[in-house]
């Protein structure tokens, strides 16, 4: 090995070795999620510059989504948000929905798409776009188990992230889990939505949101629910189940009983 690759390689392990021995999250760095219990995990909430990955099981795609929209949302402090997915996603998984973003609170305008036609080119997109810091989040989302994607190559989406302030959020479909340098890791499950008010017939978005990974805390597995209004997650409403009245033709139980009795 030439001495140039060596120097380069003793660099990254020293920046590696910064990133895996760094213990102090300052609070300013946080931004939070709006559940009381998932921020405590999360020491405040999630780490801004830095790296966090979502996965999800089965045909939960729809649900994984939402949710890396709810956390995009929530870092991005108003900033553009960029979305990098491979080109055949849409075959996939369908084509994200800019009102569908609206309707979950978020500006569909400050969202912009970019179609990578490979992981090669999703991965150096990804980092260009971590490295620039008028972005508030990047979003990479690939499909399955994808080689390219290993150790180094999270390596060095974290340094990009680290060095510009900006988010990394990975939506992974159909893979599992691999070791990363990521703050904190997720799997994301669909939960019960009970409907709103008359008026509304969806009711909001709930998940069951599992911790699998958290760097600096705890796991844990709680059901979030969206708030589109204040765009940000909360504990689950409670909604008292209605009670159908008694018709008024019919005679009341006990009234019969007695009489029967007597």
């Amino acid at each position: 090995m030439s001495g140039a690759r060596m120097s380069a390689l003793a660099t990254l392990r020293s920046q590696i070795e910064r990133i895996e021995t760094a213990e102090v999250v300052h609070p300013r760095d946080r931004i939070a999620l709006g559940h009381g219990a998932a921020d405590a995990a999360l020491k405040g909430g999630l780490a801004r510059a830095a790296i966090h990955e979502v996965f999800c099981e089965g045909r939960q795609g729809a649900a994984a989504t939402g949710f890396v929209m709810g956390l995009a949302g929530r870092v991005s402090a108003r900033r553009p948000l960029l979305w990098v997915r491979q080109d055949f996603s849409e075959l996939e998984t369908g084509a994200l929905s800019m009102s569908g973003l609206s309707e979950l609170g978020l500006d569909p305008r400050r969202v912009v798409m970019v179609r990578a036609a490979d992981v090669e080119s999703a991965l150096r997109t990804s980092a260009d776009a971590l490295a620039c810091d008028a972005l508030g989040a990047v979003v990479l989302e690939l499909w399955g188990d994808v080689r390219q994607f290993d150790l180094v190559a999270s390596r060095k989406l974290t340094l990009a992230a680290q060095g510009s302030g900006v988010t990394g959020l990975l939506l992974r479909m159909a893979a599992q889990p691999l070791p990363s340098t990521a703050e904190t890791r997720w799997m994301l499950r669909a939960a019960h939505s009970p409907p709103g008010s008359v008026w509304s017939a969806w009711g909001a978005p709930v998940f069951n949101a599992e911790l699998l990974r958290n760097r600096h805390g705890p796991c844990g597995r709680w059901i979030m629910e969206w708030n589109c209004d204040e765009c940000q997650f909360s504990e689950p409403s409670t909604y008292p189940q209605p009670v159908a009245a008694a018709p008024a033709h019919r005679q009341d139980p006990a009234v019969r009983w007695q009489r029967r009795a007597g």
